[in-house]
């Protein structure tokens, strides 16, 4: 039984250029796909990934899977995070998820995403974070989400940027990246700033389309 509404659960689809997007519960059989992604993109993610105890390979070894799955559906069952995998045409591309997930009078939590390299740019984790946040304003009733992003990575900026989130300030060494403490940009959005949602928001700029 799930420990919160929003957990498991089925959002989309929206189609971009890039294709139909649809963000879902992760499943045990997402093993194969999850490493082979991991391990072929190294190189786009691990830059702006929080540095590891163990090697890359090691980490995201299809023998990984199991275990952390495991433990992502246990704190989902908490009510503690929502993790979730993001698809596109059906296959799997990436991972989203809002984590650190606060109620009482904050009702707040973070946001976060990666895809493959081969849909950089086309509209994917755009789609995928707008689902993403109408979810967390919606049935799991948050009142606040933010994210943090390195200066640096402009791609990540845009996503955030296109659904709407606004800059609160400069987070100094805030986070240990690829073997050394980064300054990261925190951005934050409230559900007061979301009429409609934000998907709506991507289809009347023209971003996505309702499919």
């Amino acid at each position: 039984m799930s420990g919160h509404p929003g957990w498991p659960a089925r959002l989309g689809p929206l189609r971009v250029a890039g294709g139909l997007v649809t963000v879902r519960s992760l499943k045990l059989r997402d093993a194969a796909a999850w490493s082979r992604l991991r391990l072929r993109d190294r190189a786009h993610l691990e830059p702006w990934e929080p540095t590891g105890e163990s090697p890359w390979d090691m980490r995201h070894h299809i023998s990984v899977w199991p275990g952390l799955y495991r433990s992502l559906r246990a704190e989902a069952r908490k009510g503690h995070m929502i993790p979730m995998a993001i698809e596109l045409d059906g296959r799997f591309c990436g991972q989203i998820t809002v984590g650190n997930i606060v109620r009482g009078a904050l009702r707040s939590a973070w946001i976060g995403y990666w895809v493959e390299k081969d849909v950089n740019g086309l509209g994917v984790a755009t789609a995928a974070v707008a689902l993403g946040l109408d979810h967390c304003f919606g049935p799991v009733g948050l009142h606040r989400v933010e994210a943090t992003v390195r200066p640096e990575n402009l791609a990540s900026r845009a996503v955030l940027q296109n659904v709407g989130f606004r800059e609160e300030g400069l987070l100094q060494r805030y986070l240990d990246v690829h073997g050394r403490f980064r300054d990261h940009l925190l951005v934050a959005m409230t559900v007061e700033e979301v009429p409609g949602s934000v998907s709506e928001r991507l289809v009347r700029s023209g971003r996505a389309t309702w499919s």
